[in-house]
């Protein structure tokens, strides 16, 4: 049977390539087409403590089976967003979108209004914006652990666009039930992002001013531990990839999601 693999972020730069065809025996699994790709590949080894795979689209297992057609992505460490922005309509309960182009400033305000009802009481707003401070690189990069010197001068965001998109609306449904807020806003940006700009934004609105609170942290964190998005830190003397390897699904057990942090997160 045939396979695509699709690389991102670190290892699309190590590799050179970002999509190709490989041909597995019938009933391989996920971790066949690993060994595959290493035995072919072998920058890609280090990666393997780190690197999580997606199945069509979707966060699968190494010993899940992978049938003829399958596209298989490679989901380097993340650092949670490309397409054009897209419009809101008052009313709107929820936006969830990625950003190609800077967020205007008067974008949470608009959002407000879209979001925001009669029955509102709390709208929470959180903007991250790129810091000059450096943050903790992804394991795989060779020298590991490395930043260049200096402070940073600008963020280079990738995204596997509709898995993040797929992923992001996960989330939201997941703020919905546990929280009882159903009117969200989750946008990021894709591409470069100097210091001083915001690359997320997060709007939620509540009748109360508790879970509205909950949803915005909520959606800030669980976007950073699962989004495919990765996050590169761009220097005078050089560039590092930061991250820390993707949570598949919502963090089990009591205590705020998303603990891991990534070092270098907007905010």
């Amino acid at each position: 049977m045939r396979i695509t693999v699709r690389l991102f972020a670190l290892q699309r730069q190590q590799l050179g390539w970002r999509e190709r065809s490989i041909d597995l025996p019938e009933m391989a699994t996920i971790g066949t087409a690993w060994d595959h790709l290493v035995a072919g590949f072998p920058a890609l080894a280090p990666a393997a403590g780190s690197i999580r795979f997606a199945r069509n689209g979707v966060y699968a297992d190494a010993l899940d089976v992978l049938a003829d057609g399958d596209e298989l992505a490679l989901i380097p460490p993340v650092a949670g967003g490309s397409g054009e922005a897209a419009v809101g309509h008052p009313g709107a309960r929820r936006r969830i979108e990625l950003w190609s182009e800077p967020f205007p400033d008067d974008l949470p305000h608009l959002i407000h209004r879209e979001l925001a009802t009669s029955r509102t009481g709390a709208v929470v707003t959180f903007l991250g914006q790129t810091r000059e401070t450096p943050g903790t690189p992804a394991p795989g990069q060779d020298p590991p652990g490395v930043t260049p010197g200096g402070a940073v001068e600008t963020l280079w965001y990738e995204a596997f666009e509709p898995m993040a998109i797929s992923v992001l609306d996960v989330i939201a449904d997941e703020i919905d039930a546990r929280f009882g807020v159903d009117r969200i806003a989750i946008l990021h940006r894709t591409g470069e992002v100097p210091v001083g700009e915001a690359s997320v934004c997060i709007v939620a609105a509540a009748e109360h001013r508790g879970p509205a609170f909950d949803a915005c942290r909520y959606a800030i964190e669980e976007l950073k531990a699962r989004a495919p998005i990765w996050k590169q830190e761009r220097f005078a003397d050089g560039e590092v990839w930061i991250g820390a390897p993707a949570r598949p699904g919502p963090k089990e057990g009591p205590g705020s999601p998303g603990e891991q942090g990534t070092g270098k997160e907007a905010g």
